[in-house]
C-alpha cells in the first residue's frame, strides 16, 4: 500500500468561525465541538474508504439537507485526489445523497486560505418517508484515496485559494 496523505484537524479558529457561520452557535459550543473531532479511520485492514465521523448529531427528515463543517483537512502527495461518497449502508438505507454527487478534495485544497476545511453537504433523498439520525462520533461519508493522471499537454500552473469553484477553467 503507498501512504499518500495525512488527516488533520483544522485550526479551532477556522472551524468556530466555519461552524457559527453554519450554525449560529455560540463560541462556546463550537470549541465544544471541536474538541470532540477525530480524524477520519478506516474502520478494517481492507477497506478502501476512511470514515468520516459526524462533529455532531444531526437528524434529516426526507427531503432534508446539512452543510457539515468536518473540521478535517488532508495534506496528500501530488497526483492524488480524495474522493468523498455517503458511507454505503446509510444510501442504501436512506438514499443519503452528497449534494455533490461525489466530493473531490484536490491535493492542494490542503493549502487554500480556509485551511483546506472539507464539508459535506447531504439530503436524506429517502422515498419511504424515512427520517435519519446520525448520531454524534458516528461515520457518515467515507473518503477513498485516488490517483490520476493528466494528458501529455496540459500545461496548468494556476495555484489555488479557495474552495467551490475556485479552479474553474478559462
Amino acid at each position: 500500500m503507498k501512504r499518500i496523505a495525512k488527516f488533520h484537524k483544522v485550526s479551532k479558529e477556522r472551524f468556530t468561525a466555519d461552524w457559527i457561520d453554519t450554525f449560529a452557535q455560540s463560541q462556546e459550543e463550537a470549541e465544544k465541538v471541536y474538541e470532540a473531532i477525530r480524524l477520519p479511520k478506516r474502520a478494517t485492514a481492507g477497506s478502501a474508504g476512511y470514515d468520516f465521523f459526524a462533529p455532531a448529531e444531526f437528524t434529516l427528515k426526507p427531503g432534508e439537507t446539512v452543510k457539515i463543517p468536518t473540521g478535517i483537512r488532508v495534506e496528500m502527495q501530488p497526483e492524488w485526489v480524495l474522493k468523498c461518497y455517503p458511507r454505503s449502508g446509510l444510501g442504501f438505507k436512506y438514499r443519503l445523497q452528497l449534494n455533490n454527487t461525489v466530493g473531490i478534495i484536490d491535493s492542494d485544497y490542503f493549502y487554500s486560505d480556509n485551511e483546506g476545511h472539507i464539508f459535506s453537504k447531504i439530503t436524506n433523498d429517502s422515498n419511504e418517508n424515512k427520517t435519519l439520525t446520525i448520531p454524534a462520533d458516528t461515520g457518515f461519508m467515507q473518503g477513498i484515496f485516488v490517483e490520476y493522471g493528466i494528458t501529455v499537454d496540459d500545461d496548468a500552473t494556476e495555484i489555488r485559494n479557495g474552495g467551490f469553484g475556485s479552479t474553474t477553467a478559462k
